[in-house]
């Protein structure tokens, strides 16, 4: 059964170039179809025949699309995607990986080269922010963050 809901990122004209970077970045992941466009519709959409117009991935089972739809549209943080990490190894792969060539945020926030957000978090964080005796504590370590210490969150969920 495929995802009922499928993320459509629009690239300009580097969506093979984007995918075969996100495939590269996480594990279990994979293209499963490209789609390129034909000669038909081209005085509108303005590609050759043969460019690529789609590309259906996977990523840890979730289901993306990328559009080569041209320079119209840009990524902005409004839209992020949320990576839950189990250790500082895993948050440290996804953040040097992602952020080459992109930009560091704040609180776990990065884009990456292509411009796509993406939170790079640890799996525990949600648990301890809805405790109302730490989230405070919590919230105020990972406020002067931009990657992720899981060892630096837990000691300000234990007050130290």
């Amino acid at each position: 059964m495929t995802n009922q809901i499928t993320p459509c990122l629009w690239f300009n004209d580097n969506a093979e170039e984007a995918v075969n970077f996100y495939i590269s970045v996480f594990k279990n992941s994979r293209i499963e179809t490209i789609n390129r466009y034909t000669k038909e519709g081209s005085e509108i959409h303005g590609h050759k025949e043969g460019e690529v117009l789609t590309i259906s991935f996977n990523i840890n089972g979730q289901s993306f699309t990328a559009l080569n739809g041209g320079p119209i549209f840009k990524f902005n943080e409004a839209i992020s995607f949320q990576v839950f990490c189990e250790t500082q190894e895993e948050i440290d792969n996804y953040w040097d990986k992602l952020t080459h060539g992109g930009e560091e945020g704040q609180c776990g926030w990065l884009k990456d080269k292509f411009g796509l957000s993406w939170q790079i978090i640890p799996k525990i964080l949600p648990k301890l922010l809805c405790d109302p005796k730490i989230a405070g504590r919590v919230t105020n370590a990972f406020m002067q963050m931009k990657k992720f210490n899981i060892e630096k969150v837990l000691q300000a969920k234990d007050g130290l």
